[in-house]
């Protein structure tokens, strides 16, 4: 598995000097600008304005097609072959990171505390969330988003559709939230505030928590409710269980598929046996594999783990959400006690 780490490494060496362009004079975003004053009633001569003076994103552009990425002054590190969970989580689940999410927490503690009312995601999963998207607001992104979908939308690479899709809600976006699109930031493919929500899910999951008239998930209050919504519309479970560490035979695991799009009722795994005592849950679990340097730790996912994968398709990500939520929580009330709920 690539690490965030070699992400944004390959994004700096293929960062190069930004080139302003006329995307007016492509006929695929002629087609898009009528399109989207045909079905959705913008005004073309807004549309065209946007679109006449847009910084190509060359770095964003190397993340998804080869062809831009310029290739680093020095080689990439070469990785062993197992290891790849003790340097991700090495990345992910730092002491600044627990130390951050412990003080993120209690500065929220009231809305924190409305939002586990209401939607039933304990807060540590949603400071998890924050952290590792957003490292608690500190990092929401430097691109332009509009310039950063532009680029991704009428250039060629490996997903192109999709990013025309995103800009698509991300313009519908800006006026229904009233906001200029040429002065928001993102990521390098677009996703935007705390919780670093593409546009699309912006759009279907983001709530007006603070009832200002607007859902801003550059918001604090905003984007802890939506990401909490986010997780309940996709089946989180109030009160139940996420993972939990089992035992088996053997350094190495091969005898079940793993990962978070298999998943097995626990009368049919077996020798696999919760590590820590009993653990209560009756559904299905997904077998979740983290490759150590010397052996495989094999973790049962419950449904609210499936749940954190929604928000991102990888079983390494949610593991780590899991993992900084639980250390959050420990940390947190050793300080300040369990007054959360």
């Amino acid at each position: 598995m690539q690490s965030i780490k070699l992400l944004c490494l390959l994004l700096l060496f293929s960062l190069g000097t930004v080139e302003a362009k006329n995307y007016n004079n492509k006929p695929e975003v002629k087609r898009f600008i009528n399109m989207m004053v045909r079905k959705h009633h913008f005004k073309k001569s807004y549309l065209q304005k946007l679109f006449k003076d847009v910084k190509f994103q060359r770095g964003a552009l190397g993340m998804f097609n080869p062809k831009y990425r310029r290739p680093p002054k020095h080689p990439t590190k070469r990785y062993p072959k197992h290891g790849s969970w003790s340097r991700y989580e090495k990345i992910m689940l730092g002491e600044s990171r627990i130390r951050k999410g412990v003080k993120y927490m209690h500065d929220h503690q009231s809305i924190f505390k409305k939002v586990y009312r209401k939607y039933g995601v304990p807060p540590e999963y949603i400071t998890a969330i924050i952290g590792i998207e957003s490292y608690y607001g500190y990092n929401r992104g430097k691109f332009p988003a509009f310039d950063v979908l532009t680029t991704l939308a009428f250039e060629p690479n490996r997903r192109q559709k999709y990013f025309r899709y995103e800009l698509k809600k991300f313009l519908l976006l800006s006026r229904k939230e009233r906001f200029n699109p040429k002065n928001v930031k993102s990521s390098f493919a677009g996703a935007i505030g705390l919780g670093q929500f593409m546009p699309s899910s912006y759009d279907a999951f983001a709530v007006d928590f603070n009832r200002d008239g607007r859902r801003s998930i550059q918001t604090t209050s905003d984007a802890i409710a939506s990401i909490a919504n986010y997780f309940k519309k996709n089946g989180w479970r109030k009160g139940e269980t996420v993972a939990t560490r089992v035992s088996y035979t053997g350094n190495r695991f091969y005898a079940k598929k793993t990962g978070y799009k298999h998943s097995y009722y626990r009368n049919h795994l077996h020798g696999i046996t919760p590590k820590y005592g009993p653990w209560n849950y009756n559904g299905k679990v997904r077998l979740i594999k983290l490759d150590r340097y010397n052996y495989d730790e094999l973790w049962y996912g419950a449904k609210n783990f499936y749940v954190i994968t929604r928000y991102n398709h990888s079983s390494y990500y949610a593991m780590a959400v899991h993992q900084l939520a639980q250390k959050i929580r420990n940390s947190y009330k050793k300080t300040y006690g369990n007054n959360l709920r």
